[in-house]
Formats: C-alpha cells, structure tokens, sequence
C-alpha cells in the first residue's frame, strides 16, 4: 500500500507561520467541503468506514492523532504530528483516526459534498467493495 503523505510550503516570519492550499495545486482535486474535528475525548476512535468515490486530504493542524489505513489487504498506520503535513486517502479505503492529544483539530478537506450513500460503513461490506474494485 503506498501512503501519500503532502508536505504544504509554511512560510513564515516572526509574526508566525502561514500555510495556504488551493487546489490542483497542492491538493489533487477540487475542495467541495472541509470539516474539523476537535475536543475528541481520550481513548475515543473516529472515523470505521471507507467512501466509494470521495477523496480526502487529512491535516492535524494543531496536536497529533494516528490514522489508519486499509485497502482490504494491507493495513498501515500513519502520524499525523504536524501541521504543513497532509495526509492523502484515496477512495476505496478504510480509514480510523485515533490516540488524538488533547489539543488535536484535525481538519479534512474533501473531494465531494456530503452523500450517506458513498460511505461504506460496514468492514465486511468494505471488503467485498475492495475485492470487486481491485
């Protein structure tokens, strides 16, 4: 499994650190939707499913969590430490996000708008998905 991970150019100066995303540029499709999480409890787990067709750029803004990743044969655990860092998740993966610090904001940009029916949330079902769409 080959994990895509972006560095974003920061650019900086004594007032702070600025990172700036457009896409097609730095990120591989079009933004038709960006959510954050934060304040996630210890111990607590995100994420249990995969998408049919949407793609996903993950940056853990501030603090740091693990996500993992499973294309049905192969499952690979990434960091997410730093800020000018995105981690690519192609469609037709299984995805958990988990061990979020406490000050963690994890920010997904998304490839296409919100649509219940493009989640797969079902592990087995995920499997079979990830068989017929070698």
């Amino acid at each position: 499994m080959q994990v895509i991970k972006y560095v974003f150019q920061p650019h900086g100066d004594d007032r702070g650190q600025l990172v700036a995303l457009e896409e097609f540029k730095d990120i591989p499709f079009n933004i038709k939707r960006v959510y954050y999480m934060y304040d996630t409890g210890e111990g607590v787990h995100r994420g249990f499913h995969a998408h049919k067709l949407l793609e996903q750029i993950l940056i853990c803004i501030h603090g740091s969590c693990k996500v993992l990743l499973d294309n049905g044969s192969e499952k690979k655990i990434v960091p997410l430490e730093k800020p000018y860092e995105g981690l690519y998740i192609a469609n037709n993966m299984w995805r958990e996000m988990y061990d979020f610090s406490s000050d963690a904001v994890l920010i997904v940009l998304a490839s296409q708008l919100y649509d219940e029916s493009d989640y797969i949330r079902d592990y087995d079902e995920f499997l079979n998905f990830a068989e017929e769409n070698k």
